[in-house]
């Protein structure tokens, strides 16, 4: 099920933070974890330019995710899924279509967990009403 993300709360918790990391995936789907200063722009997140490595793992595998840690102990970490567009050159811009965003933070806590009950997380899924 693919929910649309409401750009606008995305928009307002991006303020909140300063930096992300971008993780893609090589061809033998092995992790690439790169910090970025992301910015959005029309719909799009905008990562700046990228290293020879990630815009190869761009250009292969499409579906990224950027995280940006909470900046204190405690808050939330904004995590969102996206599908990337490589830039031709290492000095191009990146962009990420987001498909997915959510704020999350592990609960202070454990809840029940099952199909009726709570995860042992406490998450905000940025959506579209």
């Amino acid at each position: 099920m693919s929910v649309k993300v409401d750009l606008n709360q995305l928009a307002d918790k991006l303020t909140d933070y300063t930096f992300a990391y971008l993780v893609t995936v090589d061809d033998s789907y092995h992790a690439h974890t790169v910090t970025v200063e992301p910015h959005l722009v029309d719909g799009v997140i905008d990562v700046g330019p990228v290293g020879g490595h990630t815009r190869r793992n761009l250009a292969a595998h499409e579906d990224v995710t950027l995280v940006w840690p909470p900046s204190s102990p405690g808050g939330y970490s904004l995590i969102v899924d996206g599908r990337g567009q490589a830039g031709k050159s290492d000095e191009d811009t990146h962009h990420i279509v987001p498909s997915r965003a959510v704020l999350h933070r592990k609960a202070s806590r454990p809840g029940p967990t099952g199909p009726a009950g709570s995860c042992e997380s406490d998450c905000i899924v940025l959506s579209e009403n």
